[in-house]
């Protein structure tokens, strides 16, 4: 690269800055018009270097203010709107489920306002903190007491804390691997606790638990969602009840991680039952551990719930405070919480009431769209949809989708990625698939002119 001359360099920094200064008002962040016109100049260096016509300063002074603007305007890259037509309900990769109405009204009254996080209304001194998402949660689970962490493998490690240093039982088909590459094992053993491994991948039974709790090895036994797979064949594990008798007879708590945490029965909507928190807390878990989004359908969240005792203890470690939600998430997940006791989420809670759409209702959806894209390659296909985020493997929904031809699905997809909104699709014998079980019904409009841009586009 050869040096530029003197006619092909840009304007100064004190210059453009000069320029920029009186535009800019005397609170603006010096600093901050600094680096924006550091940052504009070296742009205009290498549109310079690259054969394009040189720019004033006013120019740039104008480019500068443009990009000061920007940054305090736009969203954080990767903010922009997406709409899910994979039929994942709860996608990891697209943030899991949109949160209820009230869940949002909530987190921003929080954030907007102060709130009582630890202060006593009646006494004006400190307090207990905030505790309607704890007094919701024990309320849906009948549990003693319950406690927030901001996540469910936070609530894990946590509850695995209480072994101490100490042996926990966990079952050779439970040592899963959740997302982000996250292993039970690890967990376990960076809690402090010691993993002793009992039964085998397919077949454990009571009576493998027996021996190191009769010993005096194990101060836990923890019993895991699988989450993310199923066993099928030559299987067998102990039920709730012997399980939790067993850890009781040997004085040591039976701490249940539940995963996905479903607060209503599943088998209502026509899927497998999954365990819910109440059930096993009945059944004689001392503790549940589950995440507050994915079924819950609220914020990203770790629910604990159980014996009063055991939640006190956990309170009390030090790094509870390392692991506690902040007042936005709080008030999220109390909102959440509370439509669950009002009988309200199948309604009110958009992961439920994509879960509870009939497929007539889909159907009936599907016919606009159509209509408004008659002209183009597009028809109604009858599909699956499935729940995700580690609910329910294997488990699917009957789904309507809206199937567009196109000579490369891939180039297709690609472009309804690309537009505003984005559309995310799934591909399937060739073809982009836009499955409105995963659809917000008040994105229908929005999907229908994506669609159109995309296959108007030469490159669809």
């Amino acid at each position: 690269m050869t040096p530029m001359d003197g006619s092909r360099r840009p304007p100064g920094v004190e210059t453009v800055l000069a320029l920029v200064r009186p535009r800019t008002g005397p609170d603006l962040d010096p600093a901050a018009i600094l680096t924006a016109t550091r940052e504009t100049i070296d742009d205009e260096r290498q549109r310079l270097t690259d054969g394009h016509e040189a720019r004033s300063a006013e120019r740039l002074a104008d480019e500068v203010l443009g990009r000061l603007g920007a940054w305090a305007g736009a969203p954080p890259d990767g903010l922009v709107p997406v709409i899910n037509a994979t039929g994942v309900l709860v996608h990891t990769n697209l943030g899991r489920t949109a949160w209820p109405r009230k869940a949002i009204e909530a987190a921003a009254r929080a954030a907007a306002e102060p709130i009582l996080l630890e202060l006593d209304r009646e006494s004006g001194k400190r307090g207990a903190r905030f505790r309607a998402a704890e007094e919701n949660l024990v309320a849906l689970t009948g549990a003693e007491d319950a406690l927030v962490t901001n996540n469910n493998a936070a609530a894990l490690a946590l509850a695995v804390g209480l072994a101490r240093r100490r042996g926990v039982l966990v079952s050779r088909g439970e040592l899963v691997e959740i997302g982000g590459g996250v292993r039970i094992p690890e967990i376990v053993r960076r809690a402090g606790a010691r993993l002793i491994e009992v039964g085998t991948t397919n077949r454990t039974r009571a009576a493998d638990f027996e021996e190191p709790l009769a010993e005096g090895r194990a101060a836990m036994v923890l019993r895991v969602h699988r989450s993310n797979f199923r066993q099928e064949g030559f299987v067998e594990s102990p039920d709730d009840a012997t399980l939790a008798g067993l850890a009781r007879r040997h004085g040591v708590p039976l701490v249940d991680d539940l995963g996905s945490g479903a607060l209503l029965d599943t088998s209502q909507f026509g899927l497998a039952h999954e365990p819910t928190p109440r059930e096993r807390l009945e059944a004689g878990a001392d503790l549940v551990t589950f995440s507050g989004d994915k079924l819950v359908g609220g914020p990203q969240a770790g629910l604990v719930a159980g014996r009063a005792d055991l939640i006190a203890r956990l309170r009390r470690d030090p790094l509870a405070r390392a692991m506690r939600p902040d007042k936005v998430t709080l008030a999220a997940v109390a909102a959440t919480l509370a439509i669950y006791r009002a009988g309200r989420a199948a309604l009110d809670v958009p992961v439920w009431r994509s879960i509870a759409t009939d497929v007539a209702s889909l159907r009936i959806r599907a016919g606009p769209l159509v209509d408004d894209l008659k002209d183009l390659r597009i028809d109604i296909v009858e599909t699956r949809a499935t729940v995700g985020g580690g609910a329910l493997p294997g488990e699917t929904l009957p789904s309507i989708a809206l199937r567009l031809t196109s000579s490369s699905a891939a180039r297709l997809a690609r472009r309804l990625r690309l537009g505003r909104p984005s559309v995310v699709a799934r591909i399937e014998d060739g073809a982009v698939l836009l499955d409105l079980r995963s659809v917000a019904e008040s994105s229908d409009e929005a999907l229908a002119r994506a669609v159109r841009l995309a296959m108007e586009s030469k490159a669809a």
